[in-house]
């Protein structure tokens, strides 16, 4: 089970560079479920994801190279492509994704929690925009077909 808010920022964090930084390359094969293949640097998955908003169901299942590469050709919409910082708020991580591309320049914040609870009660940092959690238009799904 998953459950995160999502966010906007208003402003990037300072001294950025100095949290950890994953690329991240992921294309969707299905929007509904939603089935994800992700390279995470060198690490490939395929992902699973029930219906929901702040709460719902996540499968990962490990991939090769190979099997990345091939269902990447079938994924539909656009390939996404962005940076993702790490950075540590109290005892959460904010995973804070910076688009590249046709994307750019959306930025967007996720924080996963451990209970739905948790998650109503979070108070978000300054440099946090808009609670975008129970939009659909934020859900990386949505835009891989914008």
């Amino acid at each position: 089970m998953e459950i995160e808010r999502k966010f906007l920022v208003k402003t990037l964090p300072e001294n950025l560079e100095s949290y950890p930084c994953h690329q991240l390359e992921q294309g969707y094969l299905s929007t509904g479920p939603v089935v994800r293949v992700r390279k995470d640097n060198d690490k490939y998955e395929l992902t699973y994801k029930g219906k929901g908003m702040m709460v719902r169901e996540e499968y990962n299942l490990p991939l090769t190279k190979e099997s990345y590469e091939h269902l990447k050709t079938k994924a539909d919409g656009r390939i996404i492509t962005k940076k993702r910082y790490k950075i540590p708020y109290g005892v959460y991580t904010i995973e804070l994704d910076v688009f590249e591309g046709e994307l750019a320049p959306l930025v967007l914040a996720e924080v996963e929690f451990v209970s739905e609870e948790e998650a109503n009660h979070f108070t978000a940092p300054d440099w946090f925009g808009e609670d975008v959690t129970f939009s659909k238009q934020y859900h990386n799904s949505t835009l891989s077909r914008m």
